[in-house]
């Protein structure tokens, strides 16, 4: 039996999508070769790098607006340092939202003086910090816009005169924003996209070359543009599978299309936590993200009893962070209405029996 998968990353994909990776394992477009054995430098994946930056743009709504869209290696975390190496000449502002906002800063703090805008840190990150006033004169503001250990989301972005750097690593592709706010997006692959193996990076050409500092090869975004995500050996499987993932969401209808679908699914168990007296939500209400729902039992005698509920009803990945405790049900675009309604059916059989 499928199980109902809730897992923060790596994550629930699409079926079709399994399928038609698996087949291209055993042999990719009739070719008698696997595309985990073609070489890179072939015109079959050419032409799915292509393809798969060429859907990015189109699903962001950034097409012939000056983007690029690589896909990378080394995970979001690269990213922390890659975006210091390329932007950071004297200081950056960040917001601190969480464990990986917190990450980033920590790699700027290298190459120049960071300076914390707001943090949520004094709180366990349950809330997105508003009302601050972002200073003149930064290199640039980062932002982590959907906190998948604390379940928060930001709903909405700082109006800046510096570029926008954001990392999107869990609510990518699930929301429609006015993309070309952003300087630079990222976000790893293994939350809405593909497999863990490769990173999204999404940037306005025109940020670029504006730092000092001479940049190794592999750490520079023009070396990697003028190489069309090609500058070394991709990870081919990881840009394929993503590929075909954001093939079936423009399929679906697009971005447009799968927030309504994710609007839908979060309403329902965010329903469920506000209405069990079994139950209480970590996350600020007001910032609660769609992406993943954060909740904790209040009374831990029943812990051993709704888990194993859960197991029972092929419930999947739903055990919190060790830095929140508790639960959490991450609900990436691919998940079906199903699987939740599935687990609010065991939060409210809970309530029933306790």
């Amino acid at each position: 039996m499928k199980k109902h998968n809730f897992s923060a990353g790596p994550c629930i994909l699409p079926q079709e999508v399994f399928k038609e990776a698996s087949e291209a394992i055993l042999n990719y477009n009739n070719s008698g070769l696997s595309i985990i054995e073609i070489s890179h430098r072939s015109k079959d994946f050419v032409d799915v790098m292509e393809d798969a930056r060429s859907l990015a743009l189109e699903l962001l709504g950034l097409e012939g607006k000056g983007y690029k869209a690589l896909f990378l290696q080394g995970g979001a975390s690269t990213q922390f340092l890659m975006v210091a190496y390329n932007f950071l000449q004297s200081k950056a502002g960040y917001l601190n939202t969480g464990s990986w906002s917190d990450k980033a800063i920590k790699e700027a703090k290298l190459y120049g003086e960071v300076i914390e805008i707001a943090s949520s840190k004094e709180s366990n990150f349950n809330y997105i910090p508003k009302g601050y006033t972002v200073p003149k004169g930064l290199d640039y503001l980062h932002c982590t816009s959907n906190n998948t250990i604390f379940g928060t989301q930001m709903k909405e972005f700082p109006e800046v005169d510096t570029p926008l750097i954001c990392d999107m690593s869990s609510d990518i592709f699930s929301r429609q924003l006015d993309f070309s706010k952003f300087g630079l997006i990222y976000a790893g692959a293994q939350k809405n996209m593909g497999p863990a193996g490769t990173t999204l990076v999404v940037i306005k050409e025109d940020i670029l070359g504006k730092i000092e500092r001479q940049i190794p090869s592999m750490l520079d975004y023009q070396v990697h543009i003028s190489k069309a995500s090609m500058f070394n050996t991709p990870p081919v499987f990881a840009v394929y599978t993503s590929m075909l993932t954001l093939k079936w969401l423009k399929n679906l209808g697009g971005i447009d299309v799968i927030e309504e679908k994710n609007e839908k699914k979060a309403k329902l168990i965010y329903s469920e936590i506000d209405l069990n007296p079994l139950f209480k939500g970590f996350a600020a209400k007001e910032d609660r993200s769609t992406m993943n729902a954060t909740f904790t039992l209040v009374n831990e005698d029943l812990k051993e009893t709704f888990e194993t509920m859960c197991k029972e009803a092929g419930i999947n990945g739903v055990n919190g962070h060790r830095s929140v405790g508790g639960y959490r049900a991450s609900m990436y675009n691919a998940m079906n209405i199903d699987s939740v309604a599935t687990l609010v059916d065991v939060m409210s059989d809970l309530e029933r029996k306790a």
